[in-house]
This record gives C-alpha cells, sequence and structure tokens, in this order.
C-alpha cells in the first residue's frame, strides 16, 4: 500500500545536520506514526513520504523553509523560571518546554537567571539544513475517527 492521503504511516528516522552530525535517532524505539495529509510532519518529509510504501528507504535534504524555517529575529522573551520544563537547573543552550497559548513549545535558554530566564522560542533546528534518512515500516488506511480527529491513534501515534 503506497503513502497516500488519508493513510496512517509508521516509520523511524535518522535527522543529520549539514556537517553530518547525529541529531536525533528514533530507530531505537517504537516508530512514530502520523496521518499523511494532515500536516502531522514538517511539510518537505511528508512530501518526501508521498507514494512510499512499507519496507521502503529514502534520504530526503531539507532546506529551513521546508523543515524548521529560518531563525527569526525578536524572538527572545524574559519568562519566570517556573515555567520552563525539562531540567532543574538550567545552563545556556539547553532545550526546554514552555505551555503558551499555542500549545507547548520549544525553547532554547539564552541566559538563565535565579527567578527569571531569557528564552529563544526560535526552533532548536530553525535555520538548518537537515537530512532525514527514513524507513517506512507499515501504511495503512486511517480509520473514520483518526480522519476526523486530524491524527494517527495507537503505536506511535496519539493516544487518548
Amino acid at each position: 500500500m503506497k503513502i497516500e492521503k488519508d493513510r496512517v504511516v509508521q516509520f523511524s528516522y535518522t535527522m543529520s545536520d549539514s556537517e553530518n552530525n547525529l541529531l536525533e535517532d528514533s530507530s531505537k524505539g517504537l516508530p512514530m506514526a502520523y496521518l499523511h495529509g494532515h500536516n502531522g510532519l514538517l511539510k518537505g518529509l511528508e512530501n518526501a513520504m508521498q507514494g512510499h510504501s512499507a519496507g521502503d528507504t529514502f534520504e530526503v535534504t531539507l532546506q529551513p523553509a521546508d523543515a524548521y524555517g529560518e531563525v527569526l529575529d525578536n524572538q527572545q522573551q524574559k519568562i519566570p523560571m517556573k515555567h520552563l520544563q525539562g531540567a532543574k537547573r538550567w545552563k545556556k543552550g539547553m532545550v526546554g518546554v514552555v505551555h503558551t497559548e499555542q500549545g507547548n513549545k520549544r525553547v532554547t535558554v539564552v541566559k538563565p537567571g535565579k527567578f527569571m530566564v531569557l528564552v529563544d522560542f526560535n526552533h532548536p533546528f530553525a535555520g538548518m539544513t537537515l537530512t532525514f534518512a527514513v524507513t517506512v515500516v507499515d501504511v495503512r488506511e486511517a480509520t473514520g475517527e483518526e480522519i476526523a480527529h486530524g491524527h494517527a491513534h495507537g503505536v506511535g501515534g496519539h493516544q487518548h
């Protein structure tokens, strides 16, 4: 079965930067799952998935616009330390999570303080050219519920 709109895809991947430094490796855990055609993945990665089948392996290199975007100015903000989640002690360059009105956002610590921390809301991989090595594990028809919810359920997907 080929990957197309309204199909659930399970896959594993590695992600490297332009100097071939490994940034992420999902191959050690359960495969990730997403509902194809519903903006559940990076735009460039989802486009590259189209037409592949279970068992396929491929590589795709994404420019920032098709991955995590360009680095934007004016994305630094001071926030109370208590709102930064992910560690007990923060150092410059560490990545944490902040809950916002738009959901959880990954942020990079610019300057930690005692009560306040300066963070950068640009995604940590913004501005980077990234190469994904992908293995498609499974492709199946989505259920009506998954299509209505706009995401995959079950292993590697959303758990209700």
